[in-house]
This record gives C-alpha cells, structure tokens and sequence, in this order.
C-alpha cells in the first residue's frame, strides 16, 4: 500500500491550524519522499491510541503504513480496512517474521510490551514502543538487554519530550536561568470517563505520572533516593484512580506528582496538565492544559488538544507526528535517537513503580 495523499497542506498553513513548525516539517516531509524509499511500518496493538498512530502514520510521506496486527480479527479487519493495508497478522511474531517490515510499532499494553518488544527487537526490526516501557525496572532491563544486542533501533515514546513548550523549559533550565532546581510540581488530571476506558490496563500514576516523572528526571539530570505515595480508587476499575507521590532526588530537590484520572465527565479539559519548577535564581511554569483554543457550543464548553494529536481535516498532525517523524528519521540516516535514551525511560518507570510500591505498603521506598 502507498501513503494515503497528503491533503492540501497549504490550506492548514494559510489557516494557521498547524502546531509550531508543522509547515516545515511538511515540506521536510515532502523532499524525503521525493529522494529516499519509504519506511514500511508495522503496528501491533489497534486500541484507541493504535488506531491514532495508523491515522498518523498513513500520511507522512516516506513512510508506508505496511502491516497491522491484532489479536482481534474483526478489529483488524476494521482498521486494516480503513488504511487499505494489505497485510493483516493476528499473530505479533508472524508480523515480525515479515521480511518486508523495517519498523515495528508497540501500541499494545504494557504488560504485553516486554515480551514482544524483546521478541521485535530479536527479529532484527527497528522498534518503537510506546510508554511506558514496562510495568516493572527488572522489566524494563530485560528490554535494556535485548536492545543492547539488536542491530535495530530502539526509542520509547515519551511525547512530552517533543512538545515545542517543554523544549523551551528544558532549554532555559539548562541555560541556567532559574538556577539549581529545588523544587518541582505537576499535575496531570483526566476525566473520570477516560478513567473508566483505560484503569483497567494501567494506573493513573503510571500512565499518565510517568509524564512527568520523565521530564522532572530530565529537568533536573538528577535522581530519585526515596519515594512516598498514595493512591485513591473511588472507581470500579481494576488500578487506582489517581494517586500523589513526592520523592527525594540526589540533587536534593523535591519532585510532586498528581495524577487524577478522576475529574467530573463535564471538565472541558481534554488533559489538564501543568508544571511549576522553582529554582535558585527563578521559576517556571508550563501549562499543558490549554492550548489555545475554547469552544463553546450546547454541549457547553470544550478546550480541545491542538498540540498532541489533533484531527484536522481528516488528518492527524500536531507533536506525536513530530515523535514518529523523528524516529523515522533516525532508522533513515542510520542514527540512533537520542531525544530520549532507553535507560532515561527506564528510570522513569523505577520512578513510578516505586510510587506504586509506596503506596501498596504505606512505607518509603529507597531506590
């Protein structure tokens, strides 16, 4: 199957609907595919955000949206069907012995990801998982080992990495203007009604906190010593609804994560998410939440994502393309990513998992 047409990129300039540098990375796009062969991508796991990769996926240039697999045969035949993509496995390791496959794309859950990240990585393929890496760090280093040994790629999906905002806070942080970080805050709060699809996959501390676990770890280059937590599971699900957790960090600064998948269905946040990081010499302060746009209509009122992924037009843009865009670049050049290292996602996970421990025990947890 070839990509799906790019669909009058000019008119999403001119309307000024693209994410920053979109109109560049659309021409970048565009040139790639004009002088290199395509990418041909398979993707196992078509939940939700499977689905969302497929849509983003099928129209970048130089990459082709080659093979899907799922577990689920009508599933399949849905999505397969949507994206015209001949190749169809209901069987991951079929998928991975397909010699026409470059890049394996991992969007299933993560107590899935360990095994087939391992058996993806073995097969020779380049191999994207998304985040979490593993529910575990003894996990995450079976993983750790299995990349050391591919000759393929290997990049977890932490997004907020490649969003525009956090980018700049990285950059002044490092530029030294608030000085030694003493102190983090975030909260990444979701409504309950998403709570309700995902709690019982993951928890809200995991799923979402790990965010920004990963990001106060990179702020900060430091540490984690000791973690506290607690948990709340007013809901029904199988995982915790929302949780706190503070840890100590070798730097000895101060990390708070909230993550509350429990707001009221009416919220108009499609995420609520904000960080305060406060140092030496200043402080900054990032507003994911918001992203520039309020609609107010009957239904009352909406803040929808115009950053992460959002479907304009019929097509996915916004900074998970940017993600992908990213690691298709890298197996193209032959380099290794390096935005985020599998070792960084791994410390995120030992972060989080220790929140999940705390909170099970009612103890401090030294790592």
């Amino acid at each position: 199957m070839g990509n799906l047409p790019l669909r009058q990129p000019g008119l999403f300039k001119a309307a000024g609907l693209l994410e920053l540098g979109e109109s560049v990375e659309i021409h970048q796009e565009l040139n790639m595919s004009q002088t290199q062969k395509n990418i041909r991508w398979g993707l196992i796991g078509l939940g939700w955000f499977g689905e969302v990769h497929a849509e983003a996926l099928s129209t970048m240039p130089g990459i082709e949206l080659a093979a899907l697999c799922t577990r689920r045969p009508q599933r399949l035949a849905e999505v397969a069907d949507r994206f015209q993509v001949a190749k169809r496995y209901t069987d991951y390791h079929d998928l991975l012995a397909d010699p026409d496959i470059d890049v394996v794309g991992v969007t299933t859950h993560i107590y899935d990801h360990r095994d087939i990240a391992i058996d993806a990585l073995q097969s020779g393929k380049h191999v994207f998982l998304e985040k979490p890496m593993a529910p575990t760090a003894a996990d995450c280093d079976q993983i750790l080992a299995a990349a050391a040994q591919a000759p393929g790629n290997f990049m977890v999906g932490h997004i907020c990495r490649f969003d525009p905002r956090v980018a700049v806070a990285k950059q002044a942080i490092d530029e030294g203007r608030i000085g030694k970080i003493v102190s983090m805050h975030a909260r990444r709060n979701l409504s309950v009604k998403i709570g309700r699809m995902v709690l019982d996959s993951i928890s809200a501390l995991m799923g979402d906190g790990i965010h920004d676990g990963d990001l106060m770890l990179w702020f900060s280059g430091a540490k984690p010593v000791s973690v506290y937590a607690h948990e709340i599971h007013p809901g029904q699900n199988k995982y915790p609804d929302g949780g706190w957790a503070m840890a100590r960090l070798d730097s000895g600064a101060i990390a708070v994560i909230e993550s509350i998948w429990y707001l009221p269905e009416s919220t108009p946040y499609q995420i609520d998410a904000r960080m305060e990081v406060i140092g030496t010499e200043g402080a900054l302060y990032i507003n994911c939440g918001e992203a520039g746009l309020e609609i107010h209509d009957g239904a009352g009122n909406h803040l929808p994502d115009t950053l992460y992924w959002p479907n304009v037009f019929g097509q996915r843009f916004g900074i998970l393309r940017a993600e992908l865009r990213y690691f298709a670049d890298c197996v193209a050049a032959g380099r290794r990513p390096d935005r985020i290292t599998p070792e960084e996602s791994r410390a995120a996970v030992a972060f989080l998992a220790a929140a999940e421990e705390s909170s099970r025990t009612g103890a401090v947890v030294r790592l």
